[in-house]
């Protein structure tokens, strides 16, 4: 009888313990700005030397960092999945109608992972220099900048069927952007936030040529210019810039060029083409602070999308395969 309270102390104990240790993991697996404070507390400084020392060679592959990212996440959360090789378990998400002869920067992703690797090898996640690096890009080129929270881990595998499946075509109309969107938790203001990322970078023929022949929300002038360039049948890979007046600046251009029925995808003109997404499009058009305050909130929101962390996948010592 004497024994039960001390019995039932030892248990008490145990349970607080256990919950003790369980809240820690928890708290563990979830992303923080200062989750290499203590393994790699370079990362941050590393990452931004290496992309600014690549940007200042070749601006335009800030964009490529950027899209990166962004399709990486949209695949099942952002897991480092898009910068996989295809293996003999699983074809990747590199040959994805998204990313085929059109997804660039890998190799400058693996200069990244390799300049982090001398100081802190082992220790950082292909899917956080991808993050990192996504960020030092718009601010590199004339964008905002925000806190990036970090400890994903890498995935194990890729799908180029879920590629094929979640990223965004060019040929979306509003309703399936929307729709696209929101799966992935994100509102119609991320949307159009995340959108005008599209102020920097190109888009191959395949993906315009079908807007500026079949519709009629363009302006015909800058169709037929278009037209020039890129035929109804053949030159598929000509390239045209996405934004023709600042294309390697990160400003709201991309936004006003669509008040102008000037947006070289379908998709950017369905985002001002009489619908619910007008007032922000106008919004940001007319006021670049306003862009790029809800562009942060909605890139913090996109990369925290769905991501690995604690026990679950690895942290690649190549981004382009398994360990």
């Amino acid at each position: 009888m004497h024994s039960m309270p001390k019995a039932w102390s030892l248990l008490l104990l145990l349970v607080i313990l256990v919950f003790g240790a369980f809240v820690e993991g928890s708290h563990g697996s979830k992303l923080s700005q200062n989750y290499y404070k203590s393994t790699c507390p370079q990362v941050l400084s590393i990452v931004k030397a290496k992309t600014e020392s690549i940007l200042k060679k070749k601006p335009r592959m800030g964009a490529s960092l950027l899209r990166l990212h962004f399709h990486d996440c949209f695949v099942n959360g952002c897991d480092g999945s898009i910068l996989l090789d295809d293996d003999s378990t699983f074809i990747g998400e590199k040959t994805a109608l998204a990313n085929n002869n059109s997804a660039r920067g890998f190799e400058l992703v693996d200069d990244i992972k390799a300049e982090v690797e001398k100081t802190c090898p082992g220790v950082v996640s292909c899917a956080d220099i991808l993050a990192i690096a996504a960020r030092d890009s718009t601010v590199v080129l004339g964008g905002p900048s925000w806190k990036v929270k970090l400890g994903r881990r890498d995935s194990i595998t890729a799908s180029r069927a879920d590629a094929n499946k979640f990223i965004p075509a060019p040929s979306f109309t509003l309703s399936a952007l929307k729709s696209n969107f929101h799966a992935q938790g994100l509102s119609l203001k991320d949307l159009v936030a995340l959108s005008g990322a599209r102020t920097i970078g190109l888009a191959r023929c395949t993906t315009f040529r079908a807007h500026i022949y079949n519709d009629s929300n363009i302006d015909p002038s800058f169709a037929k210019s278009l037209q020039h360039k890129c035929p109804r049948t053949g030159k598929d890979n000509i390239h045209r810039r996405l934004d023709l007046r600042t294309p390697i600046s990160f400003d709201n251009f991309y936004f006003r060029n669509l008040l102008k029925k000037k947006g070289l995808l379908r998709s950017d003109q369905e985002l001002f083409n009489g619908k619910s997404a007008d007032s922000l499009v106008k919004k940001y058009a007319a006021d670049s602070s306003k862009f790029f305050k809800q562009f942060t909130k909605s890139m913090i929101k996109m990369s925290n999308i769905k991501p690995l962390t604690g026990n679950s996948g690895q942290i690649r010592i190549n981004c382009r395969k398994v360990n």
